[in-house]
């Protein structure tokens, strides 16, 4: 074997080995979010504790990640779709880690609402957030991992539901509150829950969007997707009337 066919095969085994540690990344980041919604559900403290602890793994991850992209920036000078994975890899492993912190945050609510022992019942909708937001998740690595644009564009749509949702709760927490003046901090409490699971959905379709990014060299942040003008000019917006 010639030297440069060793550099090749080390360069793609450490290829492997990052998107590995972003699997295991999302993974203990959807655990972390289906445990704590657990935790808020059935008032369990034990499981409350389990998030805020599981959190540090998740940012040590994300300190591996960056430091292997990096490394491999630096001394591989990467083209073409490895450099684009390797710089959005460092971008994903920063939304994973804030996923881990949206956990916190709801183990959190869980904690507070378990010390006032509030008797308001997390709403069907924050059950119905929690599941579809961890579905984008995990569709969003997916997506990252294979390249597959057309998952990334599935998960940025599936964010839509997920918001129409939060207004949802918002509505009936509100109804709520302004029918019994008891149940303000408990609902209060459950709109943080509420406004938590939407970030996760947000940081989800991030991930999407770079899943798109990776696939096909164009970015659709913001719902921008540029396009040759017919006209031969200036690029503009492909969603912008004609």
């Amino acid at each position: 074997m010639s030297p440069s066919d060793s550099g090749f095969r080390h360069f793609h085994d450490q290829l492997s080995a990052l998107k590995q540690k972003l699997l295991d990344m999302s993974a203990r980041s959807e655990e972390l979010v289906e445990l704590s919604v657990e935790a808020l559900i059935s008032r369990d403290k034990d499981k409350a504790d389990a998030v805020i602890r599981g959190d540090r793994e998740v940012d040590l991850l994300e300190v591996e990640v960056e430091a292997l992209a990096i490394e491999l920036l630096a001394l591989q000078q990467p083209m073409a779709r490895d450099l684009r994975f390797l710089v959005a890899a460092i971008k994903v492993s920063s939304d994973l880690e804030r996923v881990g912190d949206h956990a916190v945050n709801i183990a959190q609510s869980a904690l507070r609402l378990i010390a006032i022992r509030a008797a308001v019942i997390p709403d069907p909708e924050i059950e119905d957030m929690a599941r579809r937001a961890r579905r984008m998740l995990s569709d969003s690595l997916d997506a990252f991992i294979r390249a597959d644009g057309q998952l990334g564009r599935a998960v940025c749509r599936a964010d839509d539901q997920v918001d129409a949702l939060h207004d949802s709760v918002f509505r009936i927490l509100l109804t709520h509150m302004m029918a019994d003046a008891r149940t303000i901090n408990p609902s209060l409490e459950l709109l943080l829950v509420s406004r938590n699971l939407e970030r996760v959905a947000d940081l989800a379709t991030n991930i999407g969007e770079d899943a798109v990014f990776l696939a096909e060299g164009k970015s659709i942040k913001h719902r921008f997707e540029f396009a040759p003008d017919e006209q031969g000019g200036a690029e503009r917006r492909a969603d912008a009337p004609a």
